[in-house]
Formats: C-alpha cells, sequence, structure tokens
C-alpha cells in the first residue's frame, strides 16, 4: 500500500460556541475562543490517499489532480472565510478542529478517483493538529 499526501494551506476565521448553552456557559468552556468576532487561524491541511501503484501511470492517484480535488471542494470555500457563517458544508456546526476535519473529509471522500481517501488532517496552529480517518 502507498500513501500520497498532499498539503494545501488557508487562512480562515470561526468562533467556538454551543448555542444550547448560555453566554456564560461559553465563556466557561470556550474562553476567548467565543468572543464576540471570532478569531483566525492559517491552517495547513494535509490530505492522504492510499492505494496501489498503476501499472500505467505509476501513480496511485496523480497529485496534479489531487490538488485540484481539494482546492476545489476545500480551499477555495474556506480560505479567507467566517466558518461559522461563510461555508455551507459548516452551517450549524460548532466549528472546533475535530468538527472541521470531519466536514473536510465529507466533502473529498467521494471525490477521489483513484485510491482512497485515508486520512485528513488539519493543523490549526503549528503545535495542534487533529487527524480523521473516517467511520
Amino acid at each position: 500500500m502507498i500513501y500520497v499526501t498532499r498539503r494545501e494551506v488557508f487562512s480562515a476565521s470561526h468562533k467556538l460556541r454551543n448555542e444550547n448553552l448560555s453566554d456564560e456557559e461559553n465563556n466557561k468552556l470556550f474562553g476567548k475562543c467565543c468572543g464576540v468576532y471570532g478569531h483566525g487561524h492559517n491552517y495547513t491541511l494535509e490530505v492522504v490517499v492510499a492505494g496501489e501503484i498503476d501499472s500505467v501511470t505509476g501513480y496511485v492517484i496523480d497529485l496534479k489532480t489531487l490538488k485540484n480535488i481539494i482546492r476545489e471542494n476545500v480551499v477555495s470555500k474556506m480560505d479567507h472565510k467566517h466558518l461559522n457563517y461563510e461555508v455551507d458544508f459548516m452551517k450549524n456546526v460548532n466549528p472546533t478542529s475535530e468538527n472541521i476535519v470531519v466536514k473536510i473529509w465529507e466533502e473529498l471522500v467521494d471525490k477521489i478517483p483513484t485510491g482512497k481517501l485515508y486520512s485528513v488532517k488539519l493543523y490549526e496552529t503549528e503545535n495542534n493538529y487533529v487527524e480523521y480517518k473516517g467511520e
């Protein structure tokens, strides 16, 4: 099995908030991350496709194809956007890194033409990341 990774970066803002909780409960739970306007991150996204090497192309997946899929379905929709308000697939989702990475997976999983989506890793900061490998 071969694992092919494509890395992309994007900037986005978000506000952590559970609408079922009071302002006081949200402040206690999320601190400065639930401020009125939210805050931003420079995210790094890593998408890994697993598969066998095609005998004709020598690829698991053409990296140009993977790049275009990620940019069209994720980066173009999230870059310089407020995740709570401007990204359709994030509507009504508390945009924690954990929730974001699951939603990105859902946007990509059925669009990979060769190989199989293996994992999606999202770095919120240099030191903090989450990884999702499907259900």
